[in-house]
């Protein structure tokens, strides 16, 4: 309980100055996103901000990483989408909050470790493929609504917005030359919104996205009706939202431990994520998951502990309750800047350094998980895809590696000393190394460098065993582990196989 009850550390130095500025910046960053990603969805506007509120306050003070930011994220928002057009907004609270115990679940039963499976190529995959898309989300700004349909910016407007885009990205970049006392895409944004109100241009601002006034997070129990009819129809949804949600959180949290040198804990965070979730079902939220375009415009402003978090999460709350005609006049040019350095940051530029140095099929499983990434907005079939692919790779060359040494001893005995594990992939070259016809009576196979991993090896030894039976001859297994022992042990029952007992 011990990591659960102490939930600060009063003994790190944490610089307030550095936390408050970063967490208004994130604030600023996050809220047209989610606004964004709710009318994407076909969710009140508001849906956005208060699942923006909600996980960002939960998790940063819950959660297993300080610094990661979590918010209304459109990985898990875009999962919804049909069943919001299908059923409605109280399915899709319902989906939210089933997602929630899902995570809860996976957290208790300390399920979050099997993130360290994934391979670094499809890690490199997953971080490009997100810059992308958030570099393409940005495009998205250059267009205005016109009779209700979207069309890209012609004429003096594009210009201004180029302009206020160009004169963002240029103060983000120089600022830290200056002073890195402020956040510099705090000071950008600011800088563009005096400008804009100062000269009075005519610019697209996050009013023209949507309303952002209101109240605090209603209380909401899903009208659904409690039936197996219902239970069909969200446990889909609920259960892809909710695999979505750790695949990016748990990346994210492996990508902040990298940026940092610390180490989170992924299934505290699991935790965090699920009771966030849990909440916003029954608080009007559209649900979320850690986002990585935030938590990275947090770092680069220097936060490291979990009051940054906190910070944006009440800020966003605020300005729900009182800021919200400030805040729709602040241009998305500024926003748009900010996200696009952003982008560019995540990128793994040094991806390119050693692509010819990484082997065939890395580079292969990189670029193929950036781009599921980027084409179907769908982060956990493509680091799904990418982890099937290096596991199927690496059993092939694990598979490549299994040898054996054949020698007669002075009781005209065989011994065949293996080298490599036996498993599925490796059982057809292991059976192409015994000769049965010319083996002599007696065969011993020695294990001492090399182990059975699986029921495939299991059954490829019974069937050595029943060849040699079949001529008259007998076969025995030397030096196995005990692991491998407990194996043949357990498949006593489809087996036959001689193991000769040794004292080592």
């Amino acid at each position: 309980m011990k990591p659960f009850l102490h939930l600060f550390d009063f003994s790190q130095k944490i610089n307030y100055k550095t936390e408050v500025l970063a967490g208004l910046t994130v604030a600023m960053t996050m809220m047209p996103e989610s606004l964004s990603f709710a009318i994407l969805a076909g969710l009140p506007p508001l849906s956005g901000l208060y699942a923006a509120f909600i996980m960002g306050l939960v998790t940063s003070v819950f959660g297993g990483r300080p610094g990661l930011i979590s918010g209304g994220a459109g990985a898990t928002v875009i999962v919804l989408i049909a069943l919001m057009k299908s059923h409605g907004l109280d399915y899709v609270f319902a989906a939210v909050a089933m997602a929630g115990l899902f995570q809860l679940a996976v957290g208790l039963f300390k399920l979050g470790k099997f993130v360290r499976l994934v391979p670094q190529p499809v890690m490199f995959g997953f971080v490009n493929g997100l810059a992308i898309v958030i570099f393409m989300a940005q495009l998205e700004q250059f267009k205005v609504n016109i009779n209700g349909e979207l069309v890209w910016m012609s004429g003096k407007t594009l210009y201004v917005m180029l302009g206020l885009v160009t004169l963002t990205i240029a103060i983000t970049i120089l600022w830290p030359k200056i002073t890195k006392a402020i956040p510099a895409s705090l000071v950008a944004i600011l800088a563009v919104f005096v400008l804009v109100l100062g000269f009075n241009i005519d610019t697209k601002t996050v009013k023209d996205i949507a309303a952002v006034d209101g109240g605090f997070p209603p209380f909401h129990i899903p009208k659904v009706p409690f039936t197996f009819e219902t239970l069909q129809v969200i446990f889909p949804y609920a259960l892809i939202m909710a695999a979505v949600g750790l695949t990016e959180g748990l990346l994210t949290l492996n990508l902040v431990d990298e940026i940092t040198g610390t180490r989170g804990n992924g299934n505290r965070e699991c935790l965090a994520q699920g009771s966030a979730n849990l909440l916003n079902g029954f608080f009007y939220g559209m649900g979320g998951c850690p986002m990585i375009a935030q938590t990275l415009v947090n770092l680069s402003a220097g936060a490291r502990a979990r009051l940054s978090g906190i910070i944006a999460a009440i800020t966003i709350l605020i300005i729900i309750l009182f800021g919200a005609p400030l805040i729709e006049k602040v241009p998305m040019a500024a926003l748009t800047g900010v996200m696009i350095m952003v982008a560019i940051g995540t990128f793994e530029w040094m991806s390119f350094r050693i692509i010819n140095k990484m082997p065939r099929q890395d580079i292969f499983v990189g670029i193929l998980v950036a781009l599921i990434t980027v084409w179907l907005h769908n982060l956990a079939l493509a680091v799904l895809i990418g982890v099937i692919i290096s596991a199927l790779v690496f059993a092939w060359e694990s598979a490549k590696r299994i040898r054996a040494r054949k020698y007669t001893d002075e009781n005209g005995v065989k011994h065949y000393e293996l080298y490599g594990p036996l498993f599925f992939g490796s059982v057809a070259g292991f059976m192409e190394k015994f000769d049965i016809t010319n083996d002599p009576e007696k065969v011993v196979i020695d294990f001492r460098d090399s182990r059975i991993a699986d029921m495939s090896g299991i059954e490829a030894l019974n069937k050595l065993t029943e060849r040699y039976r079949k001529t008259g001859k007998q076969l025995q297994l030397k030096h196995l582990s005990s692991d491998c022992r407990l194996l043949l042990k357990n498949a006593d029952g489809v087996i036959a196989v001689n193991i000769l007992e040794d004292p080592i």
